[in-house]
């Protein structure tokens, strides 16, 4: 198998370039070459969305990606952020303070297995990202919140928890939500 070479920002830190098999996932990458195991495999076809990250685009928006059915190549020179990156660490990677969203999740109890968690704190940090620069009227909050988290699936069916968590979220930081359309 032929090998390419791979350079990309993970969590703000600067990878590569590494030499991978072409076909390699971005799943695969994060988690056999990095060790960054938060993200998960779940159906290994793009359909749960347990292994979505955040990849920031060429305007500083986050993008929320699945990393199962994607290439590691199309990421090359990319700035990525996994569930790992989301918390503020020190410089020994001691956590110092989890992101408003992973302390939303905690509060609300979003969680089972955790198997999905990765998926949903990265989806609902893009959103976060996107109404801070684009606010949305209080009477679509839960709109938007479905429209970003409603296609993850998570098998323990902590839904109710998972949405509450990041309407309070959303709710609580001001410039998110605007008073009239």
């Amino acid at each position: 198998m032929a090998k390419i070479p791979v350079s990309m920002v993970v969590n703000g830190e600067r990878v590569g370039p590494v030499q991978v098999d072409e076909y390699t996932t971005l799943l695969d990458f994060l988690q056999e070459y990095l060790n960054l195991t938060g993200t998960k495999l779940g159906c290994g076809i793009g359909v749960c969305r347990a292994c979505t990250i955040l990849v920031e685009g060429n305007d500083g928006a986050l993008e929320p990606v699945r990393s199962c059915i994607n290439n590691v190549g199309r990421f090359n020179g990319s700035s990525v952020t996994t569930v790992e990156g989301q918390a503020q660490r020190n410089s020994n990677g001691e956590v110092l303070a989890l992101s408003p969203v992973q302390q939303a999740f905690l509060r609300n109890f979003s969680f089972q297995c955790g198997w999905c968690t990765a998926g949903f704190v990265n989806a609902a940090t893009a959103l976060i990202d996107d109404l801070r620069r684009r606010p949305v009227s209080a009477g679509k909050v839960e709109q938007v919140i479905e429209e970003a988290l409603g296609e993850h699936i998570c098998r323990c069916t902590g839904y109710v928890r998972y949405f509450r968590a990041v309407r309070e979220v959303i709710e609580s930081t001001p410039g998110l939500v605007k008073e009239a359309d």
